[in-house]
């Protein structure tokens, strides 16, 4: 029986790119790819971990783009998917485009099929996102969005949020995953919060956030109220438009949640 090999990284997508180049180095048909936190070694495995070289993942990187500038789409947005097991896939999916740029496009093919489902899946909820999330003005001046993506698409619509509201600071959390965007008015940069105490719930009353907030969204709830007529509601196409799981983001949907 042939040894596989598992290549263990740091969970990073730079990490990810640099066990590629490990992978593709060694000539490897086949890599168990996993992250260090969450790694399992096989019986018959042998493991090497792989430590992040920028330099490297940028060469990786360019070299996919070069062959299919759509594939490193697919790839960083399933990447970001964060599906168990999916990094072994994501190599199979690499050395297909690297042999054949027209491969991309052959659904016929598992790999290249789940690969493109999974990035699809991901584009939605970036889309998504960049539609539903509200900001409430902290007493610090700051706006302040609460979300809980099924996926990890904060760094997929930080530019959007950046471009759309450069003219005031905001932090927008990622309650599942405990990281967040911050724009200063200047950049945007990562941050961590302990929010076990406080800004529990975007729609939920806090005393961290400025009374005029709560006003501007009972008016808003109210605006919402009177203009929706009831004969004409369809609420199985409101539901596919908006999915119950993104009300809590929204202010006009405070009563429902």
């Amino acid at each position: 029986m042939t040894a596989t090999k598992t290549l263990i990284y740091d969970g990073s997508f730079n990490g990810f790119l640099t066990a590629v180049f490990a992978g593709f180095e060694q000539k490897l048909p086949f890599a168990d790819i996993q992250k260090e936190r969450s790694a399992q070694n096989g019986l018959f495995s042998e493991t090497e971990t792989i430590f992040t070289n920028i330099d490297i993942a940028k060469r990786v990187w360019n070299g996919i783009k070069g062959r299919r500038n759509s594939a490193i789409k697919n790839i960083y947005f399933s990447f970001l998917s964060g599906e168990k097991n999916l990094e072994p896939l994501l190599y199979q999916y690499i050395r297909k485009i690297m042999g054949s740029k027209h491969v991309a496009s052959d659904f016929s093919d598992a790999c290249i099929l789940k690969i493109s489902q999974t990035a699809q899946k991901v584009h939605r909820e970036k889309h998504r996102m960049e539609a539903f999330v509200r900001f409430q003005l902290t007493k610090d001046g700051i706006y302040f969005a609460n979300i809980e993506p099924d996926f990890d698409v904060l760094p997929l619509i930080s530019k959007h949020f950046k471009e759309r509201y450069a003219d005031q600071p905001w932090i927008i959390y990622d309650l599942k995953r405990n990281y967040g965007l911050y724009y200063d008015l200047n950049g945007v940069e990562i941050i961590t919060m302990d929010l076990s105490h406080t800004l529990e719930n975007s729609i939920k009353k806090n005393t961290s956030l400025v009374t005029e907030e709560y006003d501007y969204q009972d008016l808003w709830n109210n605006y919402f109220k009177s203009t929706n007529i009831k004969s004409r509601i369809n609420k199985k196409l409101h539901t596919q438009h908006i999915p119950k799981r993104y009300w809590k983001y929204l202010s006009e949907k405070k009563e429902a949640v």
